[in-house]
């Protein structure tokens, strides 16, 4: 592992959130090399010797899992209302985060993975990764002039969206695809050509599609698969 942050080493470690390992630092919690260090952007790696509490840290190797979220469970790591979270879902031996959020009644494939790097390419908006969802309407049959709204961009609160790849799949169902990920973009865009989304469900992320996982089911990339993410 190349030499990090501190404070980033502790987080890929599982020992905590970055801005919770910056306050672990700063009260004098962690050891380099037998000597405390209260600057969580010192530059360490594997071979520093890094404790916390006197315990030793090591980070984990970096992983990546695919899940097919089922309605109601939240994209959160934790949630304060003790709601099922994804991570409940994955059983792994690393600590997970989920990358970027899909809404509680949304379905579909979510990625969690213990590699911030990874997590940062995949959800940054200038990286522009395309995200495939299929949606179930209202007031069918959805028609041309709303799927050219589509294609062209729609003008949402937040500003006008940038052009959508649509196939009208049936009378009431969608398939469209986005680079932008914001905020339940899907959703807004169909509501905003007269056409509420009833069920909404992610079939690809990236190069990655959902395939035959049944809800709440996951597996762990193959390597090449992870590869192929980092674009």
């Amino acid at each position: 592992m190349a030499a990090v942050r501190l404070a980033k080493y502790l987080a890929h470690a599982g020992v905590a959130s970055r801005r919770a390992a910056e306050r672990i630092v700063a009260d004098g919690r962690v050891a380099v090399d037998g000597a405390v260090v209260r600057d969580p952007a010192r530059d360490v790696d594997e071979d520093d010797g890094v404790l916390v509490d006197g315990r030793p840290v090591h980070t984990a190797a970096p992983v990546v899992y695919v899940l097919n979220k089922p309605p109601g469970v939240v994209s959160t790591a934790r949630d304060p209302q003790g709601r099922r979270t994804v991570v409940d879902l994955v059983t792994a031996g690393e600590r997970l985060y989920p990358v970027g959020r899909l809404d509680a009644d949304t379905t579909g494939l979510i990625l969690l993975t213990n590699d911030g790097a990874l997590a940062h390419r995949l959800t940054h908006p200038s990286f522009e990764v395309p995200r495939t969802y299929r949606a179930t309407v209202e007031r069918p049959p959805v028609r041309e002039p709303a799927l050219r709204a589509l294609r062209e961009g729609v003008e949402l609160e937040d500003g006008r969206t940038a052009p959508a790849a649509v196939r009208r799949l049936a009378p009431d169902r969608l398939e469209l695809t986005v680079h932008e990920g914001r905020k339940r973009q899907v959703r807004r865009m169909c509501e905003a050509v007269g056409h509420p989304v009833k069920a909404l469900e992610r079939v690809a992320f990236g190069p990655l599609r959902l395939g035959g996982l049944e809800l709440g089911e996951h597996r762990r990339l193959r390597p090449a698969e992870v590869e192929r993410l980092r674009g």
